[in-house]
């Protein structure tokens, strides 16, 4: 596939159980992107795996590499972390995804098109607890099989967007940076904000992960 600059922005603490895959599954589908991985304080060998992938520009390129960028971050926020990665991010799109997320279907040249009529678009997530994939209820019951504009969520009372999985355009999220002060759901709120902005926000079941557990995962707090 043709790579239209793909900058991956993975933010992790202590994600040594599944980064490697996370980056590898990113590399199946897309060709040579910059990742960078925002290191949340982590004491396992998170950093050292995301090293495993590190393109070295004295050998001869090798889809097996790529470029990747590790920075640490102090007084970490979901926003703030978001908001680096991006300032950091040298491409036109930047791809948000979890460091326990295993990317699993992903049409780029289409959702890179889609992109020009939306802010962002989310991806479905497939959630699997030690292995297993469960029922989607609570928080993944919003993950369907249908193409959704501008998700409402009942269960939450405002619009849906989830970061876990998420494409945008780097200029909107310069230009619509995340709320750094929050301590959870910066997407919500982003997405509601946009969307009473006048701006859309695209739920495409075709984009697909698989969301593992992890006890550093947000979404796994209660059991989505």
């Amino acid at each position: 596939m043709k790579n239209k600059k793909l900058s991956v922005v993975i933010r992790a603490r202590n994600e040594e159980r599944w980064i490697g895959h996370t980056i590898q599954s990113v590399l199946d589908f897309i060709s040579f992107p910059e990742i960078i991985v925002i290191n949340n304080k982590s004491n396992d060998r998170t950093v050292e795996i995301a090293k495993n992938f590190q393109s070295d520009p004295e050998l001869v390129i090798n889809s097996a590499y790529t470029e990747i960028k590790i920075v640490d971050i102090d007084e970490y926020s979901p926003g703030k972390a978001i908001n680096y990665g991006t300032n950091l991010a040298s491409h036109e799109y930047v791809l948000l995804i979890s460091g326990h997320c295993v990317l699993k279907e992903f049409k780029f040249e289409k959702h890179i098109q889609d992109l020009e009529d939306y802010a962002a678009i989310f991806g479905n997530q497939i959630p699997v607890w030690q292995g297993k994939k469960i029922k989607k209820r609570y928080l993944w019951s919003h993950f369907g099989e249908e193409k959704v504009i501008n998700m409402y969520s009942d269960m939450e009372g405002r619009h849906f967007l989830h970061n876990a999985a998420c494409l945008y355009k780097k200029e909107t999220l310069i230009n619509y940076p995340f709320d750094e002060n929050l301590t959870g759901k910066e997407d919500r709120y982003w997405a509601n904000k946009m969307i009473d902005d006048k701006k859309n926000i695209l739920y495409d079941p075709s984009f697909v992960v698989d969301h593992h557990y992890t006890e550093n995962g947000n979404t796994w707090k209660g059991i989505g």
